[in-house]
């Protein structure tokens, strides 16, 4: 009963060692909380020191279990975040898809190959006020334009600069602006579904061009940000007759 009872004090002593720095300040226990074995006691039970030693090897299995646990679990949440090069590699990809579209555009002049093309990007105009956001292609009046890639028509109208112009959306997000047009063609209407090779006008110098040489502008802009079409339409595909389409009642024409 004696020995049972001194190995019992022996073994809270031990947890109340252990627990000290697990749950805070020593100092806010009592001073009574843990008290040492007498002399006597310890000389009596040389057995209690290796129930204590057991025990303490116990706790700290526990405690290193426990500790292991909780480590487990950060690896587990950090392997959720894609690492940097394989993100860069998803960003390339969707990049790639989005302007892919793009790399397939049919020549907007019909007759016209790449090599009559000329980079009038930036060029300067107005006295230097402004610089070129797109290209001019020159051809003769009346000349066919077409659509480059399938699409919708969402704009039709007169500005002071374009003359007749037209915007050419594509679901892909791209834009394309025909402008200097000498009309449109019959039946063309706002939210008119086109695809690429249809009629959408033809070639004139309308607007602020009336001055100059009949010719296209062209631009392009991608997420509304105007980009150089040149090197798009360095590979396009040239084109020897518009497709016509059937006019539809209510279409806007010249």
């Amino acid at each position: 009963m004696t020995h049972n009872l001194r190995v019992w004090v022996g073994r809270s002593a031990a947890f109340s060692l252990l627990a000290l720095p697990l749950f805070g300040c020593a100092s806010s226990l009592p001073a009574t909380a843990v008290s040492a074995p007498s002399a006597a006691a310890k000389a009596q039970l040389p057995s209690d020191d290796d129930d204590f030693s057991q025990l303490v090897a116990q706790l700290r299995i526990d405690l290193n279990r426990n500790k292991a646990r909780d480590t487990a679990k950060v690896p587990a949440l950090a392997a959720k975040v894609a690492p940097a090069k394989p993100r860069d590699q998803q960003f390339a990809e969707r990049a790639k898809a989005l302007f892919a579209p793009l790399s397939a555009l049919r020549m907007p002049v019909v007759g016209l190959t790449p090599h009559d093309l000329e980079d009038s990007w930036g060029a300067p105009r107005d006295g230097g006020t402004r610089s070129h956001q797109g290209i001019d292609i020159f051809a003769p009046r009346g000349t066919e334009l077409i659509a480059v890639a399938d699409g919708v028509v969402s704009y039709i109208g007169d500005q002071p600069k374009g003359g007749h112009c037209l915007w050419l959306t594509t679901e892909n997000g791209a834009s394309f602006y025909y402008a200097h047009l000498d009309r449109w063609a019959p039946g063309l209407y706002e939210g008119m579904e086109v695809q690429s090779g249809d009629l959408l006008g033809f070639v004139g110098n309308t607007g602020n061009a009336i001055h100059t040489p009949c010719h296209l502008h062209f631009g392009v802009h991608e997420d509304d940000h105007p980009v150089n079409p040149y090197p798009l339409l360095r590979n396009s595909i040239p084109t020897r007759h518009a497709h016509i389409h059937t006019a539809s009642s209510g279409g806007v024409g010249r």
